[in-house]
């Protein structure tokens, strides 16, 4: 349906995780959420992103979304696999809402 997006680049800084895409999933002013319950309550963009993310993971304790930027916290820190699977979430976003 949609365009994949480019991961630019994702970066690991203890237990977070900073991703820099090609275009902008929310407007200027970022938006957070602490829980898929939390991000269920709002419908944008940077919301059902953040939903599928949690559910991607449960190890994901908080997701920040600010224009082209997605900041993950995850309990436990970041290994390869968890890093590749929020990339493919974020990767595969715009394909399939």
């Amino acid at each position: 349906m949609g365009q994949r997006i480019k991961v630019e680049a994702s970066v690991v800084v203890n237990d977070s995780i900073v991703i820099t895409t090609d275009r902008n999933l929310t407007v200027a002013d970022g938006e957070g959420y602490s829980s898929a319950d939390e991000a269920a309550t709002a419908t944008t963009f940077g919301a059902r992103l953040a939903a599928d993310l949690f559910e991607s993971d449960d190890a994901i304790t908080r997701v920040y979304v600010a224009a082209n930027v997605v900041v993950l916290q995850r309990a436990g820190g970041w290994s390869d696999d968890a890093n590749l699977q929020a990339n493919s979430v974020i990767e595969t976003f715009f394909l399939y809402y």
